[in-house]
């Protein structure tokens, strides 16, 4: 595997990243903030901010932000992974399909919809700076982070969900249980795409990433034990 697809199944693992801007009010210095994330299919990343916000108005100024996330549950933070992702942002004029899938990794967002001054913006990376450990530092290339077929995961990604709720809901909780320990009816997968996929069970949300990259979605149903790594 090589180190783009480190950098973005890392990104795709964790919910949340220190974002920082260039504040307005302070000259263009470096503001920090914390916010939830969800990875798109392209690899962009999606975010749901208030216009309220200092944040928001530091990247309606200037659009070049910066993003880092690392392995949350790693006490020893000099060497756990950890990814920054460099890039500009903008508000988001068509947010269905993208702002589908942030709800569904964070249902407790829908109420900040009804607020008239939240919306959702797209983080495009120019850059990817990805630590995998003691030597491993790289600047990611680009046309590698970028996943292919990104269109065509985002146009199947609901049906492909909801054939695998339907069918194969019985093999998702025999996962969670595998790789968890964990068993509950309530178990659902809520996320689908090249590198892995999301499921919600009895209220947590767990990221199982497959053996390969799939570079079609036709190639991923039926799930089975070849699509995960042994235990």
């Amino acid at each position: 595997m090589n180190n783009a697809v480190e950098a973005r199944r890392l990104l795709r693992a964790h919910r949340y990243g220190a974002l920082s801007t260039l504040s307005r009010k302070l000259d263009g210095y470096p503001f920090g903030s914390i916010t939830p994330y969800a990875v798109d299919h392209d690899g962009s990343l999606v975010i749901l901010i208030s216009g309220l916000a200092e944040h928001t108005k530091n990247i309606e100024h200037d659009p070049r932000v910066s993003l880092i996330t690392h392995k949350q549950n790693d006490p020893n933070i000099q060497m756990q992974g950890r990814v920054t992702v460099v890039g500009n942002a903008h508000r988001m004029e068509d947010a269905q399909q993208a702002g589908e899938r942030y709800l569904r990794l964070f249902p407790e967002a829908a109420n900040y919809l009804t607020m008239a001054d939240f919306s959702f913006y797209r983080i495009q990376p120019i850059a990817i700076r990805y630590i995998g450990g003691v030597g491993r530092i790289h600047w990611v290339r680009m046309p590698d982070y970028r996943a292919a077929q990104a269109v065509k995961f985002s146009l199947q990604e609901a049906s492909l969900l909801n054939d695998i709720n339907t069918r194969q809901a019985a093999y998702l909780r025999l996962l969670i249980q595998q790789y968890h320990g964990s068993d509950t009816p309530d178990t659902q997968a809520i996320a689908l795409d090249c590198d892995g996929m999301d499921i919600r069970s009895n209220g947590i949300i767990y990221r199982l990433d497959f053996n390969t990259f799939f570079n079609d979605p036709e190639q991923i149903l039926p799930l089975s034990e070849v699509h995960f790594p042994n235990q």
